[in-house]
């Protein structure tokens, strides 16, 4: 009978994470179609291509795995938001190549990037804000201000890969933008530090060690990457500030915003010895709206 019930226990105590329809729905159609890519990339002789859609598929299992392994329930709304994030990224961004067919693409993901690392830092905040075992008791602008910095810190981390992998593997990951219009010191005839001014620049000519010249014929002045990057630290800067002013007033209101809940990762507490005991069923933590997330 005792194994019985811890057996039973231990069924319930996942409850949450195997009512998933929507996002196993979600999961299966996309996982369908990167192994459908896959296939054709192989028999395309795209090697690069292929080691994309595994990662893809490697990506696709970190939520489930995050939920089983740290106790955590993953929203449905914040799971599948997820899954679309990294098939967006992965698939039609870089095989498909929506970054360069739809300028506004990466624009896109950058900021949904920085609204998820906010909801993922305020989740991070809020779950030790709850643990009776760490003395850490933030107040609502506290745990926003927390949320915002991971998030910014998230996409700074990211922009210090994308150059490193630009500068040592001559990737192109900061895309470079084409502007007409340069203000630098180095055209200085003093060699001083005052800014020479150039506009109306519709090409530039590449001289190469042997003398060769080649126009570029991109109609402006090639800027590499500084452009990309501001812009998308930006975006990210945004999406933070959002869903950072979202989780100020959900907690500030004791949880009741419906729409933060959607984003908000809950921890999950496995059976006490006395819950098995008394059959008893593992009783979730609260919302983020407790007197002590206060």
């Amino acid at each position: 009978m005792p194994k019985r019930k811890k057996r039973g226990l231990k069924g319930q105590e996942w409850r949450h994470i195997e009512n998933k329809k929507l996002v196993y729905t979600v999961y299966f159609i996309l996982r369908l179609s990167v192994v459908l890519m896959l296939v054709a990339q192989f028999f395309n002789q795209n090697y690069e291509n292929v080691l994309l859609c595994v990662l893809t598929l490697v990506l696709f299992m970190l939520p489930s795995a995050f939920e089983r392994r740290l106790h955590i329930d993953l929203p449905d709304t914040l799971e599948v938001i997820i899954l679309l994030f990294i098939y967006a990224a992965e698939i039609l961004g870089e095989i498909q190549s929506y970054y360069t067919s739809y300028p506004g693409w990466d624009t896109m993901l950058h900021t949904m990037n920085g609204f998820l690392c906010a909801a993922i830092g305020f989740a991070l905040v809020d779950i030790l804000n709850r643990e009776e075992k760490v003395s850490l008791h933030l107040s609502p602008f506290f745990m926003a201000v927390t949320a915002f910095c991971f998030s910014m810190t998230i996409g700074v981390l990211w922009e210090f890969f994308e150059f490193a992998m630009d500068q040592f593997v001559l990737f192109d990951m900061q895309k470079d933008t084409v502007i007409n219009t340069i203000s630098t010191v180095n055209l200085d005839p003093n060699h001083g530090t005052t800014a020479v001014i150039i506009k109306g620049i519709q090409d530039v000519i590449l001289v190469l060690d042997d003398g060769t010249q080649m126009p570029l014929g991109l109609g402006g002045y090639l800027d590499v990457g500084i452009i990309d990057t501001m812009k998308d630290l930006f975006v990210n800067f945004i999406g933070a500030v959002v869903f950072s002013v979202i989780g100020y007033f959900y907690v500030k209101g004791r949880g009741k915003g419906g729409f933060a809940r959607r984003f908000i990762p809950r921890f999950q507490r496995k059976p006490t010895a006395q819950a098995q005991e008394g059959g008893g069923q593992a009783q979730p933590a609260p919302d983020p709206g407790s007197e002590k997330a206060e």
